[in-house]
């Protein structure tokens, strides 16, 4: 399910056929189908549908991600799983710092460049606030390698992923372009200030001075329906032994 027609099939016939089931191996063991929806409405499926809701690094584009959450909990059965890995909020640090220097520099000012993410602590109580128990988060940090800070902003272009906010510089709230959203003097004092800020760092304390670097956070979350089957905390004051009793504290003589 996608909103945008485009991604929703960008990989159809991606295995020489022109179907689904010729597009990937293994398609003949389950059969899928593509639907083109809003992911930010009510997703079109009955009360309990799924076993499992799958999301892979999509949902950062969502506005409403407490009410994605809460249809994915709605659509799932009784003991059913969430599971999505997002971008998160640190994602492309180095660039959003060096624009900020940029602007601040020639501009006096500074302005959105890099879309919002959502930060990592919160990812869990976003879950716990949809209705999921045994929420799981874990997170990890990818560095990417580019030529310069030119070909990075020139790839996020091409992927699609440039930022979309509403209220970004030279747009109205209704996004309409009222004028040029960063000016060349700005922009290329954002690169110089990339490239020489951060390099490629290939080992420890060893850097690559042909190369740049941009974080990549993924944030891996799951969350699960509740059922009476899952496991549940005990009471408050149920406890029958102290932490003390359970440990065992081994002394060593000195010689």
């Amino acid at each position: 399910l996608d909103s945008s027609d485009a991604m929703l099939n960008r990989d159809v016939g991606i295995g020489g056929g022109q179907d689904d089931a010729d597009s990937f191996d293994g398609s003949d063991r389950c059969s899928t189908y593509r639907l083109h929806a809003d992911e930010e409405t009510k997703l079109p499926f009955p009360d309990g549908t799924f076993d499992l809701v799958l999301s892979s690094a999509s949902i950062h584009w969502v506005n409403d991600l407490p009410g994605l959450l809460a249809e994915a909990k709605r659509v799932l059965k009784p003991d059913g799983c969430l599971m999505f890995a997002m971008i998160g909020g640190s994602t492309l640090s180095e660039l959003r710092s060096s624009l900020v220097l940029a602007e601040m520099e020639r501009d006096g000012g500074v302005s959105t460049h890099v879309g919002p993410f959502v930060d990592f602590a919160d990812v869990g109580t976003l879950l716990t606030a949809a209705g999921f128990t045994l929420p799981t988060v874990d997170i990890d940090t990818i560095k990417l390698g580019y030529p310069n800070a030119m070909v990075l902003m020139e790839h996020l272009q091409r992927m699609g992923e440039g930022n979309a906010c509403a209220s970004r510089r030279g747009t109205t709230n209704a996004g309409d372009r009222t004028g040029p959203r960063m000016g060349t003097d700005a922009f290329l004092s954002a690169a110089c200030i990339y490239d020489s800020m951060y390099k490629l760092e290939v080992d420890d304390g060893v850097y690559d001075n042909d190369s740049v670097e941009a974080s990549v956070q993924i944030i891996y979350a799951i969350g699960w329906t509740p059922h009476e089957s899952q496991q549940k905390p005990l009471d408050r004051g149920s406890a029958t032994r102290k932490v003390g009793e359970d440990v065992v504290v081994e002394e060593t003589k000195a010689d």
